[in-house]
């Protein structure tokens, strides 16, 4: 029970593999850029290709010290985390 999916070419170049099995699948919904800007396929992964790097605008507070510190930023993107 396995489909293959039609990827962009973007997605292939990243070598995302195009066939799935059907419990993985979901009916796709279109991304509401009002709610959620900047969410584009470019940034689904980071596999080999470090041009589409996310670029943070600025860091909002810090907790923590050295790794076990937890940022929160705002990306270029617009996305607050």
């Amino acid at each position: 029970n396995s489909y293959k999916l039609d990827l962009s070419s973007n997605l292939r170049r990243r070598g995302i593999h195009d066939v799935f099995h059907s419990s993985l699948l979901r009916i796709h919904e279109p991304n509401d850029d009002r709610l959620f800007p900047g969410r584009l396929d470019s940034q689904i992964a980071e596999l080999e290709d470090r041009d589409n790097e996310w670029a943070i605008d600025r860091i909002l507070s810090h907790k923590g010290v050295g790794v076990d510190a937890i940022f929160e930023v705002i990306w270029k993107s617009g996305d607050r985390t």
